[in-house]
């Protein structure tokens, strides 16, 4: 019987490839080989560092040992007795972990055209963004501002684009994450080092500051300072970084007074189903997403800094862990055997 290989954390700083007999389908499940998996560099680095605040969302959610991992891309290669064999061939998008076979739901599988699986593998993280330019109600004309140009914030700022937003502001103190950033006259790259943010934004957007800003850099100590960007009143931010320690404000002067609007934008806001009132579930933005690389309207191949095969993965992140500022997008191959 073929192998299973997982990646696990068995503990802080800790990274092991662990091996099992590959699973068998129940009667209702599929089976599926995992062709693609994208490293998330912000939630599983988190996680591996151990380095964040006790009884917080991080300790509850991050349990040792610890199964990393939760966007795959692969082919279904069996079905159970009571599921339509026509689904055998198919490729399938999995919100699971970093893993050579999964057994699962047909339900849970959300269908991949014929885009390339290491693009289509950035799913999950896709949708994350997505959901935070919903959540903050981003409309055609308005201005959006981006911190941090992580591989979240990146997608954030060509979803702000392809959803209208001009002009599109995209935030960082390292310059090798901003020449990331498409080369387009509605994205505007600007380090906070070198260029004032309230001057650039206004200079840029008709001596207006932003509608929205979105704070993707998870870091605590800036987010007051990403206040200074948001149009008086009115404003929105949107939390899109999970911030790994508190944040002081003074409630009157960063939301009563201007009335911002501060929104929070975890994955897990998203709908369970779609209807008439939420459609916006995780499936339907997988959906979207793809469509839009299969339109050319998004590109996520330039994302991609590191094809590492699967075996490789234990030393991989003991680098991200060292130092992941070289690092976007983390793609597993786990096509070889």
């Amino acid at each position: 019987m073929s192998s299973n290989e997982t990646v696990v954390f068995p503990g802080p700083r800790e990274v092991t490839l662990e091996t099992s007999e590959r699973p068998e389908p129940a009667a209702d499940e599929v089976l599926v080989r995992t062709t693609k998996s994208l490293i998330s560099t912000g939630t599983e680095l988190t996680i591996l560092s151990g380095k964040y605040p006790e009884d917080s969302h991080w300790s509850s959610y991050a349990q040792y040992p610890f199964r990393a991992g939760y966007s795959a891309i692969g082919e279904v290669t069996a079905a159970g007795t009571d599921v339509d064999e026509d689904i055998v061939g198919t490729t399938a998008a999995l919100g699971r972990p970093h893993a050579r076979y999964h057994t699962t739901s047909p339900d849970r599988c959300v269908p991949v055209p014929e885009i390339p699986d290491e693009e289509a593998s950035f799913f999950n993280l896709a949708g994350i963004a997505m959901n935070g330019v919903r959540r903050g109600r981003l409309d055609w004309g308005e201005t959006a501002v981006v911190y941090g140009c992580g591989l979240v914030g990146q997608l954030a700022a060509r979803f702000c684009h392809v959803a209208g937003a001009r002009p599109v502001v995209a935030v960082d103190i390292a310059e090798d994450r901003l020449a990331y950033l498409p080369a387009d006259d509605g994205i505007h790259a600007l380090n906070p080092e070198t260029d004032d943010p309230v001057e650039t934004v206004r200079s840029l957007a008709h001596d207006r500051l932003a509608d929205v800003v979105l704070e993707v850099t998870g870091n605590p100590a800036v987010i007051p300072d990403e206040f200074d960007v948001l149009q008086e009143p009115l404003g929105r931010l949107v939390i899109l970084s999970s911030p790994r320690d508190e944040t002081s404000l003074d409630l009157h002067d960063y939301c009563n007074s201007p009335s911002y609007e501060i929104i929070g934008a975890h994955n897990s806001s998203h709908p369970r189903e779609s209807t008439p009132h939420a459609p916006w579930s995780r499936p339907r933005h997988y959906e979207l997403f793809f469509d839009l690389i299969d339109g050319g309207n998004v590109d996520v191949e330039s994302l991609i800094t590191h094809r590492i095969d699967a075996a490789e993965a234990p030393e991989m992140y003991q680098r991200l862990l060292e130092d992941r500022s070289q690092a976007l997008g983390v793609v597993l191959d786990w096509t070889g055997e």
